[in-house]
């Protein structure tokens, strides 16, 4: 006689099938966020060397390693308990759907007879994350009649995660430990890497065509071309366009775009100047991905627009249009056929480009006079020196602004500029540097402390991150605002300034990271060829940073005056 399958054995077996066909498929990491009822696929994905497995307690701080992971292109595996455990990955999912970045989320889970009865550690899982994930998929516990459909279970999890986060919600009935037994036969035929189409991924548009309708011929002389990130167009279309139009480009850090010919990097503090501005609308903007940090160039670009510019859309996660300007979303291709006959003017880009190296000139001057490292040089130092092969990615708030306004034509980062948050900038980077690179981060003391948990165990996996802390006690951006000069002083701190009295090098130190506080460009620029882990403060404050901007600004105005 023989004996039935134990039902342990089964979810084993389950979970070991599913681990061997994302493996199949291309996955090669997978975070977990420890706990019980995530056992069986726990062990599962520990079991395969191929796996690059990353224990992360901060189940938030895991949701945006595996963010970090997911940048390469190839979703990661990222694994919880059930319970609010789940609900920490909320961030890093709502990131990660903003900014179409893989990810295949797994909440592991009671089973049905568990649910709403009050036990222990269960919350309502179903649909957890909402239109925030791709798909949604619960198949319930393993059962041996679905062993058929497992593998295929897997492909389409893989499958569907190309186009950005997916909540795969699994079931696992007590006990949690099994052994895996034989595991269905592999799939017919190869299916890594495969990408069709499904609900919620965006279909191409054909090239030439902008909703159903061919682009029409673009003869606009005076034009703009506006790199921003995640626009899924590559440095030779761009540069491609340049070469036929003669148009500017105005690129943005995490465009990647900054080492292009024709590219202008100080249009932030340029726009500045009334007489620029008004002496260089545009006739035609062409914008690639998401919009800059620069308020100051959206405005200008609405500007145009409401005289008479026309402003096309390439790429970007979602529609990117939040003035409403947006004329035609096209491709790039079209659009590279509508220029064929378009007649450059010369000097429409010569006068760009020669305004540029004056107020980049008048930047660099500006920074070198006050002797201090201020945060806008704390900026140029890390785009300067910044050892090639060592990604950077740089917070939301004042970091990216100083690294796009000020960080010059070798400025390059990733920023996660999906929702635009503060959390996850440490644990993005750690998921980066955690395949086997080498990543850096710039970023302010209070992202810093709101991320700590992503220090934890840096020393102990050897993970080669670089980390330099911006802090003025707070948050600096704050200071820019009109809640800074109309608020009472107290009342400002309070709500806005919100200083933290931490000490950003005692705070890693805890952590067993190298920490310590630089003074001077040289000292930085040292650091910044240490492999890591590590920790530097600079010290600021928020008055002077101010300050210090409005400098910049004026000498920027004067220079291309």
């Amino acid at each position: 006689m023989v004996e039935p399958i134990r039902a342990q054995d089964v979810q084993a077996t389950f979970c070991a099938t599913l681990v061997d066909e994302w493996i199949h498929q291309g996955v090669r990491s997978a975070v977990i966020a420890p706990g019980s009822r995530s056992t069986p696929l726990a062990m599962a994905l520990a079991a395969r060397i191929e796996l690059s497995v990353q224990v992360v307690h901060d189940e938030r701080v895991a949701g945006f390693v595996a963010l970090g992971v997911g940048l390469s292109g190839v979703p990661s595996i990222l694994l919880c308990t059930s319970g609010t455990a789940a609900a920490n990955f909320l961030p890093a999912v709502v990131e990660a759907g903003l900014s179409d970045v893989p990810m295949i989320v797994v909440t592991a889970d009671r089973p049905e007879e568990l649910r709403g009865v009050g036990a222990p550690q269960t919350i309502d899982q179903v649909e957890l994350y909402g239109g925030h994930v791709r798909w949604y998929h619960d198949p319930g516990v393993a059962d041996t009649a679905e062993r058929g459909r497992w593998r295929a279970l897997a492909a389409e999890t893989m499958q569907r995660a190309q186009a950005g986060p997916i909540q795969l919600n699994l079931p696992f009935r007590e006990p949690l430990l099994g052994v895996a037994e034989d595991l269905p036969e592999a799939l017919a035929g190869s299916t890594a890497g495969r990408t069709a189409l499904h609900d919620g991924q965006k279909p191409s548009v054909p090239v030439g065509e902008t909703g159903g309708e061919f682009l029409g011929e673009i003869t606009a002389a005076r034009g703009l071309i506006l790199a921003g990130g995640r626009s899924g167009v590559d440095a030779a279309s761009v540069a491609a366009l340049h070469a036929l139009t003669g148009w500017p480009i105005l690129a943005d850090p995490i465009s990647g775009m900054r080492h292009l010919d024709g590219v202008v990097t100080t249009s932030e503090s340029m726009l500045r100047s009334a007489t620029f501005a008004d002496s260089h609308l545009p006739d035609i903007v062409v914008r690639l991905g998401r919009p800059s940090t620069s308020k100051t160039l959206a405005q200008w670009v609405d500007q145009a627009v409401s005289g008479g510019a026309q402003l096309l859309q390439i790429g970007g996660p979602g529609l990117i249009d939040p003035g409403g300007n947006v004329d035609a979303v096209v491709t790039i291709g079209a659009v590279l056929a509508a220029v064929e006959g378009c007649s450059s003017d010369s000097q429409w880009l010569v006068g760009w480009i020669t305004a540029d190296r004056a107020a980049d000139a008048a930047v660099l001057a500006t920074l070198s006079e006050t002797g201090e490292l201020s945060e806008p040089l704390v900026a140029r130092t890390v785009a300067d020196h910044l050892p090639a092969g060592v990604e950077l990615v740089v917070s939301s708030s004042m970091p990216i602004r100083d690294h796009e306004w000020f960080g010059g034509r070798r400025a390059a980062a990733h920023s996660n500029r999906g929702a635009n948050g503060i959390d996850g900038v440490m644990s993005t980077a750690r998921g980066i540097a955690a395949m086997g690179k080498s990543a850096a981060v710039l970023i302010g003391d209070l992202a810093f402390v709101h991320d700590s948990n992503a220090l934890v165990g840096l020393v102990a996996n050897s993970i080669d991150l670089r980390i330099v802390v911006v802090d003025n006690d707070g948050g600096g951006i704050f200071s820019f605002l009109p809640q800074a000069s109309t608020l009472e002083h107290d009342c400002f701190e309070q709500l806005f300034g919100t200083p933290l009295g931490t000490d950003v090098v005692a705070l890693a130190a805890a952590h067993g990271l190298e920490a310590h506080t630089v003074a001077t460009t040289d000292e930085l620029i040292d650091q910044l060829a240490t492999p890591g882990p590590w920790v530097v403060r600079v010290e600021s404050t928020r008055d002077r940073n101010v300050e210090v901007h409005a400098d910049l600004h004026a000498a920027v105005v004067a220079a291309i005056s």
